[in-house]
C-alpha cells in the first residue's frame, strides 16, 4: 500500500488495477482491507482483501476473500468500524 490510500493489485495474468482503501483491520493475526475501485466510496462496490503474505515476503500479498463465512464475519466487523461514517 502506498501513502495516499491506494494499492495496486496485480492479478495472475499480470493486469494491474488500482483500489482505494476505505478501512483496514486485523482479526486472528490476519490483516484485511476494505477497498473500492473508485475514489468515491459512496458510489462504488466494496471488496474485502486478505493479506496472505508470509514472513519472507517483502511486500504484502492480498487475495479477495471468497469464503462465505469468513466474508460475512469480516464484513460485519467492517460495518461496525464504519458505523458512524457516511461510507456504508
Amino acid at each position: 500500500m502506498n501513502d495516499n490510500g491506494k494499492i495496486i493489485f496485480t492479478d495472475e495474468n499480470g493486469r494491474q488495477e488500482v483500489f482505494y482503501v476505505i478501512e483496514e483491520t486485523r482479526l486472528g493475526n490476519v490483516s484485511y482491507l476494505m477497498v473500492t475501485d473508485t475514489p468515491d466510496a459512496e458510489e462504488a462496490d466494496a471488496y474485502i482483501l486478505k493479506d496472505i503474505s508470509g514472513p519472507e515476503e517483502e511486500e504484502a500479498v492480498y487475495e479477495f476473500v471468497e469464503d462465505d463465512r469468513e466474508l460475512e464475519a469480516i464484513a460485519d466487523l467492517f460495518a461496525q468500524l464504519l458505523e458512524d461514517t457516511d461510507i456504508l
